[in-house]
Order: C-alpha cells, then structure tokens, then sequence
C-alpha cells in the first residue's frame, strides 16, 4: 500500500533563555492511505510536538516530512487537525459554526452550504443546527467540531486527544462514533493519546514512543475479524487483552 504520509528522522528542540530541550529524536515512520495511527507514550514525550510538526506549526530542525513523496512545505494536500477541546463559538449557531472553516477560506457557497446540512443530518445533528453549542452535550459538541474539520476536505486527519475532556462512557460512545465516522470516509489518521485502550480500538497500528527525548521504541500492528470493525466492537474482542498487555509491557519501561 502506498504511503500517505511519511516522517523520516525528525529532530526537534525547544530554545529558552536557560537553553536547548531536545523533544523528538530521530523520529521515523509512515502512514499509509487511508489508514489510522495511533500514537502513545508517556506524558512530555513529545506527542503533540509531532502533531504540530506534522500539521506545519513547527518547522523540523533534522529530518523530513513527505506527503505523497513531496516535501510538505512544497504539497498542497489539506490537513485536518482536531484538538482536545471543540472550540466552538457560542455566539453562532452549530451551522455557522460548522461553516467556519470554509467561510474564513472564503470557499462557502451554496453547494457547501447544502453538503453542511446533508453532514448535520448524516451525523444527527440536523435538528440542532440552529442550537447553540451550550445546548449541546460533549459528545454532539465533538461531532461538531469533526464536521466543521471535514467539511474542508482534508485528505489527512490530526487528532490531538479530541476525546480527552469527556466523561468516561460519553468518552467511549463518542470515539466510536467519530472513528467509525473517520474510517468510513476513508481519510489517513493520525491520533496521540495517553489511552492504550482506546489506542487498540481504534488504530490499524500504534507507534509507542520513549520518555523525552521521544523516540521510536515500536511500532505493533492491530488487527481484527470484520465482526469486531467498530471500536466498542473492539474492546470485546478475544485478542484485545492480549494487544493491552503487549502495549502495556512496552511502556513499562520508558527508557
């Protein structure tokens, strides 16, 4: 399967008036079409560094980044990115705020004005559309926020612990709402986070990174029967166990 994305030895570090942290080393792995990665490791590793690498907020000092084989500063390929918290507009309704991305890149016509309204339909927010996001619950409040990312297109999708700020069972409900959304429109994944377990119920492969200076101590493969396609499916699988404890003996040590 040919790549989508690939990340070959990266470096990055932070500069301060008291020195050089260095945050990633030698970083090195891809991402194929259409697939979803996950990434854990232990908290200040660099997780979210590599997103914002990833995402061109932060330019590498070692090291590359491909998309489709071409430099990412040079693609024009689009890049989603979703963060922990939805950050929605509470003075505009769930359709303006869905609309936001494609009115700030003046791409906001009719035709998407009629494809925002199909979405908030398919996801079940249509009869919300005209609601403020305090109206809402966590969990509709996230679906809106992946609509307001979808709705530009992007062909690579960053997901920076988007279900982080919910409550435990609106937690579970809603990653396996939003990935089985994310896998059926067949974008390319990438999601960091500190659960292990939501890792394997949602990843086609984990990439477990070290303590700080984060790099690669693995990267484990993740598969299910067909019967097991969604991630709450997932988590009931025989084999899931099994992917925890291979995981989890993996960061036991971090070093």
């Amino acid at each position: 399967m040919k790549s989508k994305l690939e990340v070959k030895n990266l470096s990055y570090s932070y500069h301060s008036l008291e020195g050089e942290t260095l945050a990633l080393s030698n970083i090195s792995f891809d991402v194929n079409n259409g697939e979803f990665l996950a990434i854990v490791g232990p908290s200040g590793c660099g997780k979210s560094t590599l997103l914002s690498l990833l995402a061109g907020l932060l330019e590498p000092e070692e090291g590359s980044i491909l998309i489709d084989g071409i430099p990412r500063e040079d693609s024009d390929v689009q890049i989603g990115y979703m963060l922990q918290k939805d950050h929605l507009f509470d003075w505009r309704n769930i359709l303006s705020n869905v609309s936001l991305g494609l009115e700030v890149q003046h791409r906001l016509g009719e035709a998407e004005k009629e494809q925002l309204l199909e979405m908030l339909d398919t996801y079940g927010l249509a009869d919300f559309k005209n609601s403020r996001p305090s109206e809402l619950s966590g969990g509709m409040r996230q679906r809106a926020a992946l609509i307001r990312t979808l709705a530009l297109k992007p062909d690579i999708l960053l997901l920076d612990e988007p279900f982080s700020a919910l409550d435990y069972q609106t937690r579970l409900e809603v990653c396996d709402d939003i990935s089985s959304i994310i896998k059926k429109s067949g974008k390319t994944a990438i999601l960091i986070t500190h659960d292990l377990s939501e890792a394997i119920s949602v990843a086609d492969r984990i990439v477990i990174l070290t303590s700080r200076p984060g790099k690669i101590k693995g990267i484990m493969d993740v598969s299910f029967g067909e019967e097991y396609a969604r991630p709450l499916e997932r988590r009931n699988a025989p084999e899931f166990s099994s992917y925890f404890n291979q995981l989890w003996k993996e960061l036991q040590n971090y070093d």
